[in-house]
Parts: C-alpha cells; structure tokens; sequence
C-alpha cells in the first residue's frame, strides 16, 4: 500500500495522523485554504477531512500516472536519435524495440517500417529545403560570433527578402506577365477608353531632343523621364482587357485582387510567425523569479565561439541582471513615494510629454512644408542646376530623414529626466521612435493627397487636380520610389563615411575623448526600425508601383552583406542586449503597425480618391473600387446571389458574433491554462518549502541523535551509524511521531 505523503492507513484501512507530516508547509496551506473555503459552514472532522485528502492525493497521483503514461507512449513513438539519452540508453531503447517488434505480426511491422521510411524521408527533405535557405552560412556565422540577438535581425531581414520576392512574383504573374505574353500568344489587347475630355489628357516628364547625361541620373534616382512610363509605374498599364484565344483576362481586376492579396498575404504570414514569439515572450515576462532563473542557469548562448563574443555575452547577462534589480529597486521606490512626489513626478513627465508632442508637431509640419513646396517647383518646372534639382526632387525624404535621425537622440535625453524604470525607458524611447518614423510617412501622403484633391474652382470637374497631377498614382509612386531609393543611399552613406571612418579613429588614436565616445554599436531596434520603415514604403508604394517590391528585394539583399561587413569590421554588440525571442517578437510587432499603416492610405486611394482619367487601367471606373462590383454583376445569377450574400450585413454580423464567440472561447481556455499553470508554479514553491522543511528536521533528529547517544572515549571507535539507522532509531524521540508506519510501507 502507498503512503500519501500527509497520512497513511494500517491493513484495517483505519487512518492514522502523523505529527510530522501534518506540520508540511503544503499540508498547513490546504487547511487554510479548506477553512477559508469552508467559512460559514460547520467544519467537519480531522477524519473525514484527511480522506478527503486521500481522494485527491490519489487523484493527484493517477493523473501524474497517465501523464506519464502518455509521455511514455510519445517517447516510444519517437525516433531514437531525437531522445534525450546517452549513447548507451540508446542502444538498448533500440534493442528494446527490436525484441518488441518481433512479437508483432507481418502487418504491423509493415505498417511500423512504412511510417519509418516515411519519417526518415520527411526529414531528409526538411534537411533539403533547410540547406537551400537563403545565407545559411552567412547567418550561422553571426550567429556564432555575436549569439542568438544579432541573429535575429539578419533573420528578420531574410523574411523580408522573401516576402517582398513573393509580393513581386505575385504582381508580375497577374499583372506583368499577360501583358508580356499577349503579343506572342495571338492575344488582342483591348486598351482602356479616353473620353477626349480635358481630364484625359496626360502630360508625361519624359525628355526630348538631345539629353544630357546628368539628366538621365536625375530620371534615374527621381523615377521621372524615361522611367515613367515603363513597367514600373501605374500609369504604364492603360489596359482594360486582354482577349486570348480561349479567355479573356480583366487586367483592372486582377491588379485590385493582387493588391488586396498582397496586403493579406503579409498579414497571414506576419501573425503566424510572431505567434511563436509571443508565447515565449509571455512566459519569460509572466514571473520575475522565473526571468531571474532563466538568466542565471539558462541565459547562456551556447552558439557563441568568438572569445570577444563571449566576454561581450557575459557583461550583457551581468548587465540584465542589474537591469532587473534595478527594476525591483525602482518598483519598491515606487510604492514608497509620497503624494507630493507623485505630483512632482506627473508634473515633470507632462510637462516632457509636451515638449515631445511639439517636437513631433514642428517635424510634421517640416515635411508638410518641405512637399508642398517640393511639388510646387516640380509643377513650375524650374531648372537651376543638377544638384539643386536632386535636391528639390529629394527634399521632402531629406527633411524625414533628418527627423528621423534627429527626433531619437531628442528622446534618449528626455527619458532619463522621466524616472521610469530601464525596461521601460526602453521599450517607451521605441515607441516614440516607430511613432515617428512611421507618422512621418502619412504626414507625406497626406501632403500629396492634399494637393491632388484640391483645385482652383471647386469641387474639382474631375475629381482630383488634373492640371497639376493629371496622372496622381504615378506621381505617388514616384514618391515612394524616391524614399525607397534615398533610403538605401543614406544606409550606404553611413556606413561607409560614420561607421567606417569612427573605427578607423577609435583605433588609431589615443585620445581620451575619442576613447570615450568608443566603437560605433550595432544597436538592433534602430537598424529594425530603418527596414520597417522601408518595407512600409514598398506596401504602400507597390499599388502605385508595380515593380517596388522587386527593388525593394535588391534594396535588402545590398543591406545584408553592407550591414554584415558593418557588423563584423566596424560595430559592436550593443550594451543593452536583447533576447532573441523578444526580439523577434518586437520585430514582428512594428512591422505589423507598419502594415496596418500602409493599409489606410492605399484602402483610402482605392475607394474614395476618384482614379485618373488619363493613366492606368481604371480609366473606365470612378474609384478603383467600382471595379469589383461591375465584374461580379457580369457572373451567373447564383454566383451572384452567393457573394452578394457573403458582402450583406446579415453575413458580417452573423461572422462577427461567431468570431467573438470564438474569441471568448480562446480567452476562457487561455484563462483556464494560466491558472493552471499559477497551480503548478504554486505546487513547485511548496515542495521546495516542504524539502526545506523535512531536511531542517532530519538535522535536528541527528543532533538529538549526537546528544543523546554521545561516543565515549574509552569505547573502541565504531562504524558511524547510517543515515536510515540513525534516522529511525532516534525519529520518534526527535520528532514526536504518534504511531510508526506500517511494516509494508517502508518507503516515502
């Protein structure tokens, strides 16, 4: 028969009290819990509370049986490579299967071979398709000289590349290629109608008569000129239908539907891959002595082999160590304030907070001034010189940039006069940074949005300002192409004239103030924060630029090996380390609000800014919108009906409750697991106090022992007793046991 570990039962099944178990930490917590529980109602006997215990003991432990039961049966079904065992174990598990298998008839054997080869072939090809990723040997290797952190940026930048390459495969299967092909297939390409009305005309940029070199580097990095009625702009595609032999194929449709999938696509994939991040970033945040722990026995980087790396990896875990006892400091400094602290504090941080707001309102109002006036030079059309042209073309992407490089430096000051705590200082200077990187470009947008709907009479007779803009989505995308491409010179730029040359000092010249400002830090948020501010770029920019996610995959292949040489030659790892995990899910967090920014203006432009009349292929259309439901009036009576049925708002309401439901559900059982796991966390506390506990009573049973049977001197000197001898000779007179156990139940 089994002990529990608070009563046990003799062979009459009579329960018997122990002293000493009743004195366990875990057993004094479940009375107290039972009396509070039990508050108002007559308490019952110690008897019938005690087999009461017993039940859930019992149930405790076949629950742990069946757990282990089933861990079991999954370790069996396992590979032996994949086990957790020494080599030795795993010889003999491999044996232990073979004599099992033996016993199994011709079928099961066949069946047990089968899943075998087809695991072993699952796995050959994930080993395959893992060799071919893109700078696989690049990534292992910083991964080995700087740990899992540094990673985790060159990562997040290889998703990018493969994103933007599956944004531009999609964009150029369903819009570029039939236009490519329709001649060589006998397709007759139906050409978007122009009504001969004064809205149909289009002014191009492109140049005339001999033209200067410099000129064409001017079309060249302003995306006008020869450029603008290429494939890389909207209004290249003046093409309503293309009639192939069998088919004809909705050019307007399919370049709304790819836009629409595109968008929907980066979201699908961007939430399924920080859901992994999430959940452990809600665990190592969920408990401070968790988050303690991890650190100190499982903070280590084991990938690190470079010995600068690892010194570097020790300081930064010293470093999180003081950060989180900083922290707790804080957080008890905290609860000690007085009143007239707290006043003095909310007063300080307001008064910042406005200071901040007026810095973010000055910088918008710059880029707002800087496009304005940007636009009005262009439309005038003054030509000065080559140089002073590139800057009017480029001067609204100058202005963000200096903000952008301007406004963090404002905020890393501001925030050590706020007394937050390190965590947070960090985690609030980010978000006032991913504020104002992103802002700035719909404070862009909105400049151009507001010249472009604003005319001299209005309301305007077409819509927009034709005679400033006659094709607004290619001088849009011109834009975004501008930013793009100033974006990538500014990296460049850095790089080769700051970082570089800062290397170069720091280790050519003794000077203590150059010593003091020390090696340029690869500081990971900002570099993430330049690519989501570009990839933001190229969502918003794609719709009006068919062909920016392909440079936009140029763009951050370039970036990969400048920032990897950056990195190895001329940065260090940051002092304020992150943890791969929270960072990726931090990446992935920005990079969602940056595409949830770039959904508005384009969903705006597609709906609700009337689509040019002289360009592109929702000529025939008032909005780019109107496209949809002119094709789905053309579809058979019953395709109709059913999506019509599937746009009602009976159908959105009825999906919307299901969702919430749903939702709810999700909520209750994540619930539910979270308190269960507080239970466990619970359980683990009071075993250790219960060890404690037992191992502060054995030492005091072994120095009654020593006191009360004292070795003399004359007695020859004998074997010193052992610990189960010493400990149940002397137990009950130590520890006051009422009754000793059962002769059957010897063991605890």
């Amino acid at each position: 028969m089994e002990v529990d570990s608070v009563f046990y039962t003799d062979h009459s099944g009579r329960v018997h009290n122990n002293p000493l178990l009743d004195q366990l930490p875990s057993y004094q917590s479940l009375l107290y819990r039972r009396k509070a529980s039990n508050s108002g109602t007559k308490r019952r006997g110690s008897s019938r509370g005690r087999s009461g215990s017993s039940g859930s003991g019992k149930w405790g432990l076949s629950t742990v049986s069946r757990y282990e039961e089933k861990q079991k049966s999954q370790t069996v079904q396992r590979p032996v490579r994949e086990l957790a065992k020494t080599m030795a174990e795993k010889r003999i598990d491999i044996t232990q299967r073979m004599e099992e298998a033996r016993g199994l008839s011709s079928f099961r054997q066949l069946r047990q071979s089968t899943r075998r080869h087809f695991r072993r072939l699952r796995d050959e090809a994930y080993a395959w398709l893992n060799s071919l990723k893109l700078w696989r040997g690049d990534i292992h290797l910083i991964e080995g000289m700087f740990g899992t952190g540094i990673l985790s940026y060159f990562s997040f930048l290889r998703f990018l590349v493969t994103l933007n390459l599956v944004i531009f495969v999609l964009m150029f299967s369903f819009v570029m290629l039939p236009l490519i092909i329709a001649p060589h297939v006998s397709g007759n390409i139906t050409y978007t109608q122009k009504n001969g009305s004064v809205c149909s005309e289009y002014s191009g940029t492109a140049r005339r008569g001999l033209v200067n070199f410099h000129e064409h580097v001017t079309d060249l990095l302003s995306g006008g000129g020869f450029l603008e009625l290429t494939y890389l702009f909207y209004g290249y595609y003046k093409v309503d239908k293309i009639h192939f032999p069998k088919t004809t194929y909705n050019l307007p449709l399919a370049y709304l539907l790819v836009t629409i999938a595109y968008l929907f696509l980066s979201l699908i994939w961007i939430v399924k891959r920080s859901a992994t991040g999430f959940k452990r970033n809600l665990i190592q945040d969920e408990d401070r002595f968790q988050s303690f722990c991890n650190k100190i026995f499982a903070g280590w980087d084991f990938c690190i082999t470079n010995e600068n790396a690892v010194r570097l990896k020790r300081s930064s875990l010293l470093y999180e160590l003081r950060t989180d006892l900083e922290e707790e400091r804080i957080k008890q400094k905290i609860a000690d304030r007085t009143r007239k602290e707290k006043c003095r504090i909310y007063l300080i941080r307001l008064i910042l907070n406005l200071f901040v707001i007026g810095v973010l309102a000055a910088c918008f109002y710059s880029i707002y001034a800087a496009t304005i006036f940007s636009q009005k030079v262009q439309m005038d059309n003054i030509k000065e010189n080559f140089i002073m042209d590139l800057i009017y073309e480029y001067l609204p992407s100058i202005v963000i940039t200096l903000a952008n490089f301007i406004t963090p430096l404002l905020f890393s000051v501001i925030i050590n006069y706020e007394d937050y705590s390190p965590a947070f200082e960090i985690r609030f200077t980010l978000m006032r940074c991913v504020f104002m990187r992103l802002t700035s470009i719909g404070v862009l947008l909105f400049s151009l949005w507001s010249q472009i709907t604003k005319c001299e009479k209005e309301p305007c007779a077409c819509g927009y300002n034709h005679k400033l803009y006659s094709c607004w989505e290619t001088r849009v995308g011109q834009e975004m192409y501008k930013l793009t491409i100033f974006d990538f010179i500014i990296i460049v730029a850095v790089t080769i004239f700051v970082e570089f040359p800062r290397k170069l000092i720091v280790n050519y010249c003794d000077c203590g103030l150059v010593k003091w400002w020390g090696q340029q830090e690869f500081a990971i948020p900002q570099n993430v924060l330049e690519i989501v501010y570009g990839q933001t770029i190229c969502w918003i920019g794609t719709f009006y630029s068919p062909m920016l996610p392909a440079i936009c995959t140029i763009k951050y292949f370039f970036i990969f090996y400048i920032k990897k040489v950056s990195l190895v030659n001329n940065c260090r790892p940051a002092t304020r380390p992150f943890r791969a995990s929270s960072s990726n899910f931090f990446f992935l967090a920005v990079l969602l609000i940056g595409l949830a920014l770039a959904c508005v203006p384009v969903t705006f432009s597609i709906a609700q800014i009337n689509s040019s009349h002289a360009c592109g292929p929702f000529i025939n259309y008032n909005t780019s919108w109107e496209v949809l439901p002119t094709s789905v009036s053309k579809l058979p009576d019953g395709i109709q009906k059913l999506l019509n049925a599937l746009s009602s708002e009976a159908f959105a309401v009825s999906f919307f409750v299901v969702t919430c439901l749903a939702m709810f559900y999700v909520i209750a059982l994540a619930g539910a697991h979270k308190r269960v796991i507080d239970q466990l966390r619970e359980q683990l506390a009071m075993e250790g106090r219960d060890k404690r506990f037992l191992i502060q009573k054995l030492c005091q049973a072994q120095r009654l022992s020593a006191i009360k049977s004292p070795v003399s001197k004359s007695q020859p000197r004998r074997r010193s007793p052992s610990y189960h001898t010493s400990f149940s000779n002397n137990f009950n007179e130590a520890v006051f046991l009422a009754h000793s156990p059962p002769a059957s139940s010897t063991h605890v």
